[in-house]
């Protein structure tokens, strides 16, 4: 199973500001067994929360033209299938099967329909995150890949789990970060014609931001009614 992607370089802008930031157009989203079965083990991050998250980021990834690679560990087992919201916003994902692998990077078709998208940039999310992300995250990295984890839109068994797999990312240069941080860092500017479809995923990763955004336009709305 191959992927193919067109692959434009980064625009730097004349300031300096964005080299050291996410280039979506060498940005490839991983999503790693966000499964029914395994979300009923996850402590470290309410269930709920966890599902907002990744649907932002499948909303984020179609949105932006991002592609998205999906897998899941034995779906037919008692793992559980995959959410449905993943297809759901994100049709353009592309599902690539296992053979029983724990870590996806052990299976050739994943590595394979990674590497077919020319994208050197993996943004990784998934459930266990010690174990889904991690293990693929590493390998990854030491495949010359730059990878980011996305920490809230991922769940471990425990705390202390989530903790010392954050350690391990950074030992392992591994870049953690969070779905709020992701959409804007690949946001950028207000300045561009998507503009209002991406403030309302901000209402996803933060439910106060879109309060903040309501009681804006009702505001407007009635400064514009008393003229």
């Amino acid at each position: 199973m191959t992927m193919t992607v067109k692959h434009t370089k980064t625009s730097i802008l004349p300031s300096g500001g964005g080299v050291a930031l996410l280039d979506p157009s060498d940005a490839l989203i991983l999503l790693l067994d966000h499964q029914s079965g395994l979300f009923q083990t996850v402590k470290d991050i309410s269930v709920a929360d966890l599902r907002r998250n990744v649907e932002m980021i499948a909303r984020l990834a179609t949105l932006l033209d991002i592609p998205v690679i999906t897998t899941a560990s034995e779906p037919n087992g008692t793992n559980g299938p995959l959410m449905p919201e993943i297809e759901q916003y994100a049709p353009h994902a592309v599902y690539v099967p296992r053979k029983g692998e724990v870590n996806a990077w052990d299976n050739n078709d994943f590595v394979s329909t990674v590497a077919a998208t020319g994208r050197k940039t993996l943004i990784m999310a998934g459930v266990w995150t010690s174990v889904c992300v991690m293990f693929p995250a590493l390998d990854a990295r030491a495949a010359g890949y730059d990878v980011y984890a996305v920490i809230d839109a991922s769940g471990d068994p425990s705390e202390m789990a989530s903790r010392t797999s954050l350690a391990r990312f950074v030992q392992g240069d591994v870049i953690p970060t969070t779905t709020n941080a992701l959409l804007s860092e690949l946001h950028r500017t207000w300045a561009r014609p998507e503009a209002a479809e991406l403030g309302v995923l901000y209402g996803l990763v933060a439910p106060n931001y879109a309060a903040v955004a309501e009681s804006y336009a009702r505001a407007q709305q009635a400064a514009r009614q008393s003229n």
